[in-house]
């Protein structure tokens, strides 16, 4: 990206935001709604900020961010949000910890790294708003397997309790959880016919064996319906299943690892795609079992993953069904 002129940190919380400009080491805390926005819009004019000129630096945070986000889109400024990690390490050692000190570390990573900086796109709140419904979805999945858990338990340890207003109580959330869980898909499902671009990628994605109407909600919110991922490479990172050299020199020669750096959720969606696949997909069943000869489960379910992915991202390029024209040699 062309150098800006000024670089603008934001440490993001729930109730404030403290906004740091590197180039002038001028800071200035506001708070996280529209009086906070319209008092950085004061602040900027008389500090002498062109915000036409300026790029805004944050963290992602989880959610605290997006409505500064909808501000700068309205208002025309560009933005960039980047991971704590990628700051954290880009330090060096550091000592102490305060929100104004963290903006003016965010400012600094953003006048640094400038060249490696690209200014995010519109928020696709389509996408977005499929990620938060899913997100929700997934607390009350686990929510529903605790008390689930807890009634088999119960269910076990007293075998001949009837009419138990624990196990009542118990059953009643769970039928709440299912109702939950139902009224959410329903919204996601209506999204997605919605959006003719959205229903055509997700009708694409699903002719693969594997994948299920979850599995294809959740790539197509979190890869902003493909568009948001150059290739399947990079999203495969990003979930985790593409693993890393380990060596350095002559002493230190360690197998390829799998990063713990990625989303965890989607990698666990994909477990059981990739289970599935290998039950019910004969190339990947014959493939899963020559790898097994000499290679542990894991490594060949994480194998399964990658070809999953793979898939996903070459019928929407095509914009054409997943075709299995696999012959298994005799």
């Amino acid at each position: 990206m062309e150098k800006k002129n000024y670089t603008i940190g934001i440490d993001v919380s729930r109730n404030t935001l403290d906004v740091h400009c590197s180039e002038i080491n001028q800071h200035i805390q506001i708070s996280n709604d529209q009086s906070g926005f319209k008092e950085f819009i004061k602040w900027s004019g008389k500090q002498g900020i062109d915000l036409s000129e300026s790029i805004v630096i944050l963290e992602y945070t989880g959610g605290y961010e997006y409505s500064f986000i909808l501000f700068c889109e309205t208002r025309k400024i560009l933005y960039t949000r980047i991971p704590g990690l990628a700051i954290k390490r880009s330090m060096g050692i550091t000592r102490g910890k305060s929100d104004r000190v963290d903006a003016a570390r965010i400012a600094q990573y953003g006048e640094e790294k400038f060249k490696s900086i690209c200014p995010a796109k519109p928020l696709n709140k389509t996408t977005l708003r499929m990620k938060e419904l899913l997100s929700f979805r997934k607390r009350i999945v686990r929510h529903m397997a605790g008390l689930k858990s807890t009634l088999s338990e119960r269910k076990k340890m007293y075998p001949n309790l009837k009419n138990d207003i624990i196990c009542k109580t118990i059953q009643n959330q769970i039928d709440l959880d299912i109702q939950s869980i139902d009224e959410l898909e329903k919204e996601i499902e209506t999204i997605v016919e919605s959006n003719q671009a959205i229903q055509t990628n997700y009708q694409l994605i699903t002719t693969i064996r594997g994948i299920g109407k979850i599995n294809a909600w959740m790539t197509i919110a979190y890869t902003e319906n493909f568009d948001s991922f150059p290739n399947a490479r990079n999203y495969a990172v990003y979930v985790g299943v593409i693993p890393f050299e380990h060596t350095s020199g002559t002493s230190i020669k360690g197998r390829k690892k799998i990063s713990n750096i990625a989303n965890k959720e989607l990698k666990q969606e994909l477990n059981q795609a990739a289970r599935s696949a290998i039950v019910w997909d004969p190339e990947l069943s014959q493939y899963a079992a020559r790898k097994m000869q000499d290679k542990s489960y894991n490594l060949v379910l994480n194998n399964v993953k990658f070809k999953l992915i793979l898939r996903m991202f070459s019928v929407v390029k095509r914009q054409t069904k997943f075709v299995d024209n696999y012959k298994k040699v005799a």
